[in-house]
Formats: C-alpha cells, structure tokens, sequence
C-alpha cells in the first residue's frame, strides 16, 4: 500500500502503520480488542468522554488487515449483534386520561432524561405504539425524554448524533468538510417528536416543549456526553407536517434532503424529500462548529 491513507478524517501514514505493526509483534497473544484498546492508549484516541474510540479503531485496524497492511491474529469469537437480536419494546398499557385546555392549566410540566434510567423502556414502548415510525433504537450519543404534567407523560422526544453529511445544512453553517468532521458531534438531531394522542386541544404546547428542550439539551448532552450542543436540526416530512410548532419555536428552515438516504448508490430520489429546519443554541455558532478543536 503506497502514500498515506485517511480513516474517518484521520490520516495514517507508513509510519503509523510500522507502529501498529510493531504492536502487534509485541503482544502476539493479544486478542483483536485488545490491540485496539492498546492502539488507542498510544495514539490517545478518544471520543469526547473520554471513552476510547474502540470501534472505529478496530474498523482501521480491520481495513488495514484487508489490504494486506498488517496482519490480525485470527477472530477469537463472534459476538452476537445486540441491534440484530433486540425485541421490539413491549407494549404498556399507558395513563391515558384526557388533557385539554389552554397551556397554562396543563403548567407546570417536568422534563426528564430517561436514557439510562428505570423509565426508559416505558419512553420506547410509548414510541413503539404511537409514533408513526415506531421506535427505532438509536445508535451513538443519544438522549430520550419523557414530558409529564401532574405524574402523567404527555409527550416524548428523541434526539440523537447528527447526520454527517447533509448539504443544506452545511451550506448553512459554512463549514468545510474538515471542521464538518471535527464538530458534527456539537449538532444534535431530533429523530422524534411525539404528543400523545389522549393530549386534546392543548394550543401551543409543541413549540413550548421546543423551547423548552433548546433551554436544556446542550446542559443534558454536557453532563453524559462531556461535551455541548451548538445547533439543533430535524427533517420535517411535509406530506404529512407542515411543521409549524418548529417555526413557531424559532427553528428556521434551510432546504430540503435530496431524498436518497445515507446508503444510496444512485443519484435518483428513493424517497421522499424532507425539510431541514435548524435552530442555532448559541449565537457564534458559525464560529464554534468552524472551529479548530470542538469544545
């Protein structure tokens, strides 16, 4: 393999893959996780809470070993894919007493991060059986809220890593592809937004739990994640929505997806397209996503 590779942004050149190879002669009975563990040690490859960035080590590690840069040790074991094998949520039998009425009889309202806590299988059962789309589990950083008032959820939403690429959006925010891939862990994404059908007549309450959430995401995102949000975006599907509690709520529209999806290999629309609508959390958000280290 001649000249220098990029792996996820990241250039690795003839040197960095003699070390690894080095690596791998010293600990010939280390296991395929245990070189990337030792790996990233050595080159402080971490994510940004301080975890290390494992998986993205072994998929170097792996895409070396396939052309023939470096040799792996033989797979040990096959683990079983949690994604492949997850059940879908069970369902619950919900409070679903009416709520009505104008927003400040339904005030005041609790917002609670349930990711990681005895609630959450109840936030998944409810998207399972009310949203649209059903509950799809989210894969990187992710946040899950359930919205109450007086003990009883009226509301969820989901957020969670932002698409990498996505070209109203970038244009947007003026960024290059090399800040795109330092900072896309600072845009959070809104992946769902449910009121539950028992909340009747409650005008205003979608855009207030909007604000609400801008208040308090980066806050929530910082304390599990060790790290803020500077813009939030969401895709808007307008055969179904016109999205009006998002511009009632300041976000701001900035174009459409193409309608391909991340996996296409064709430039034709497989799909219908979505308005991107952002909303800015910090007001030198230019600034801070261009930025050359995220904080």
């Amino acid at each position: 393999m001649a000249g220098e590779w990029r792996y996820r942004g990241r250039p690795i050149s003839v040197g960095d893959i003699g070390f690894i190879q080095k690596l791998i002669a010293a600990y010939p009975q280390a296991s395929r996780y245990e070189l990337s563990q030792r790996l990233c040690a050595a080159w402080n490859w971490k994510q940004p809470n301080g975890a290390p960035r494992d998986m993205v080590c072994r998929g170097l590690l792996l895409s070396l070993d396939r052309a023939g840069a470096i040799e792996l040790p033989a797979v040990r074991r096959h683990p079983r894919n949690p994604l492949a094998d997850r059940r879908r949520p069970e369902p619950v039998i919900p409070d679903n007493r009416p709520v009505r009425g104008p927003l400040r009889e339904i005030l005041p309202l609790s917002i609670e991060q349930v990711r990681r806590s005895e609630q959450e299988p109840l936030f998944n059962s409810l998207m399972e059986q009310y949203h649209y789309l059903r509950y799809e589990q989210p894969v990187g950083e992710h946040l899950k809220y359930l919205i109450k008032t007086r003990g009883q959820v009226i509301a969820c939403l989901a957020w969670s890593s932002a698409p990498r690429h996505l070209g109203s959006r970038d244009r947007f925010i003026g960024w290059d592809a090399e800040a795109r891939r330092r900072n896309i862990h600072l845009i959070a994404y809104n992946t769902r937004f449910l009121i539950l059908p028992w909340v009747q007549q409650a005008p205003h309450l979608a855009s207030h739990l909007l604000g609400r959430m801008a208040r308090q995401v980066s806050r929530d995102w910082r304390q599990i994640y060790a790290h803020p949000i500077h813009l939030l975006e969401t895709f808007v599907d307008p055969e179904r929505f016109a999205g009006t509690c998002y511009r009632a709520a300041n976000w701001i529209v900035v174009g459409k997806t193409t309608g391909r999806g991340k996996d296409s290999n064709s430039d034709q629309p497989n799909r219908s397209l979505k308005l991107v609508l952002v909303l800015p959390l910090h007001r030198r958000f230019r600034e801070l996503l261009s930025q050359q280290v995220g904080k």
